[in-house]
């Protein structure tokens, strides 16, 4: 448990510093250790909760709140949050669906990184329908697999060049907090879930703290473009981390 809760508290600082909670992390983490399956996708969507609360918090206090963005991801992701959060998935193909989305997501992000500094983008509108459907489907995705679904949104709200790189940080932190929020109702609607995650306390504790460390360091360190590196780098880890575990 004290390895783990390190690993746990690294990883919250690594991906608080770029905006997302660490779902799909925590999710690897607790697959290498062991964790009973029925109960990690909950224990991650907590840690998620409790990372990007902080996180959502001073990005909106900073003035890169972007509502017209955000509303059409939430409307359609929501109730579909709920609904994957409830579906009961067998391990293995929990893992390929995780490998697989992990994988492109992050590969892309990084093959445009190029293109996130603000002074180059040119914004887009992206036609509310389209991103209610986006939000469905990352969404039921999220729930599925217990993961907020930032870290889906932000590269394709990067790629469409939906807001300024901020502003999709913003978004993704807000959207990761409540796709969680509805993930976890989802879970909790599964036997056996509530009673279990207690003796992984020490996991919530140090996942704040450091959230907390690594939103100071986004805040007042980290360049645009090195946003987007550093986001689909993580990304890249955590799918190799996974896929090695899958094809090993």
């Amino acid at each position: 448990m004290f390895i783990l809760s390190i690993l746990f508290f690294i990883t919250a600082i690594l991906y608080s510093s770029v905006g997302f909670g660490g779902g799909s992390t925590y999710l690897a983490l607790l697959l290498i250790w062991d964790v009973p399956y029925y109960i990690f996708p909950v224990l991650a969507l907590i840690c998620n909760i409790i990372v990007v609360s902080g996180n959502s918090i001073n990005y909106i206090r900073t003035g890169n709140l972007n509502l017209k963005l955000l509303l059409p991801y939430l409307i359609g992701s929501i109730p579909f949050a709920f609904i994957g959060g409830s579906i009961s998935l067998d391990k293995e193909v929990f893992e390929i669906i995780l490998f697989l989305v992990l994988s492109i997501a992050g590969f892309l992000l990084l093959i445009n990184s190029n293109s996130y500094e603000e002074t180059k983008l040119k914004i887009r509108q992206i036609p509310k329908y389209i991103s209610i459907i986006i939000g469905s489907i990352l969404g039921l995705l999220s729930g599925i697999v217990g993961i907020g679904g930032g870290i889906f949104l932000s590269p394709i709200l990067f790629l469409l060049k939906a807001g300024y790189p901020r502003q999709i940080a913003t978004t993704a932190s807000l959207f990761i907090l409540i796709n969680s929020i509805s993930g976890v109702f989802g879970q909790f609607t599964k036997q056996n879930v509530l009673n279990n995650i207690i003796d992984y306390w020490p996991l919530f504790i140090l996942v704040f703290i450091g959230g907390q460390i690594g939103n100071f360091l986004n805040l007042k360190f980290l360049s645009n473009k090195l946003l987007a590196i550093i986001t689909s780098g993580l990304v890249i880890f955590v799918a190799i981390r996974i896929g090695l575990k899958i094809f090993s």
